[in-house]
């Protein structure tokens, strides 16, 4: 299987690091001309300049907080039009649910699902006319197994699903695929430094790494962290054509730690 990605254009949301960044890097390197987004200035165009270094693609940035109504209409109005939308913007964090105040919910609302809907709003639509389209959300496995040390984000990823089969279902026939991603524990630099605070700063990362998945996360199947890479493979294919009867799913990456069934 060949996934050619010429001619399309992709934007990918919270790009400079992690799966975005290596979703943005498989995007073009499959042939996409792709837009990475980020917050700062400098990041983004060092994270350009590595990508186009890197894969020789047609790369360009833009720098908007998309976790707000005014950032994302920034990058709408630099970017009118993409065949492929990622939704990978997200922010995540341990807090006991009961300390969790009001500010913090409606901040991981607004950035983890919010972001997602106003930008799939504007650039769906357009796809229909063309009657051809991807939209990705990029969720969790903590969608379906809510995480006791952040219920918060598992909240928000549950309601990324429900969007992403709303929209599928509003978008039936048009040729326009909405599906939902649902990584597992993956190696981000948040990720490290998550686990870096529960293990043990003083902890080798390797050693770290194994206790974690052996002790907070021991449904893994694949017994490590899973790489961005290997998502970043997964989004790549729901990119494309091979995916054309993909769509309304809520689609596993996550190394068999989620201990169900379905999805």
């Amino acid at each position: 299987m060949k996934i050619d990605l010429t001619g399309r254009t992709a934007l990918v949301t919270g790009s400079t690091s992690g799966i975005g960044y290596a979703t943005a890097e498989a995007l073009a390197a499959a042939g996409a001309d792709v837009v990475v987004n980020g917050r700062g200035e400098q990041r983004l165009a060092d994270t350009v300049a590595a990508l186009r270094e890197g894969t020789g693609g047609a790369i360009r940035g833009v720098a908007a907080d998309v976790g707000t109504a005014a950032g994302a209409a920034a990058l709408i109005a630099e970017v009118s039009d993409v065949d492929i939308l990622v939704n990978n913007a997200g922010i995540f964090a341990a807090t006991p649910v009961f300390e969790i105040q009001d500010e913090e919910w409606q901040r991981f609302f607004d950035v983890n699902v919010l972001s997602g809907i106003r930008l799939a709003r504007h650039y769906a639509p357009r796809m229909t006319e063309r009657g051809w389209g991807r939209v990705i959300f990029v969720s969790s496995e903590s969608s379906v197994q809510t995480p006791t040390e952040m219920v918060h984000y598992g909240v928000t990823k549950t309601a990324q699903l429900a969007v992403s089969r709303g929209m599928a279902q509003a978008l039936a026939g048009t040729g326009v695929t909405v599906n939902s991603v649902l990584p597992g524990p993956t190696l981000t630099p948040g990720v490290r430094e998550f686990i870096a605070d529960r293990v043990g700063p003083d902890v080798p990362f390797e050693e770290a790494e194994r206790r974690f998945i052996a002790e907070e996360r021991p449904t893994s199947l694949l017994g490590r962290l899973i790489r961005p890479s290997e998502i970043a493979n997964f989004i790549t294919y729901l990119a494309s054509e091979h995916s054309s009867a993909t769509t309304g799913g809520a689609l596993r990456a996550d190394g068999g730690v989620a201990n169900t069934i379905i999805p």
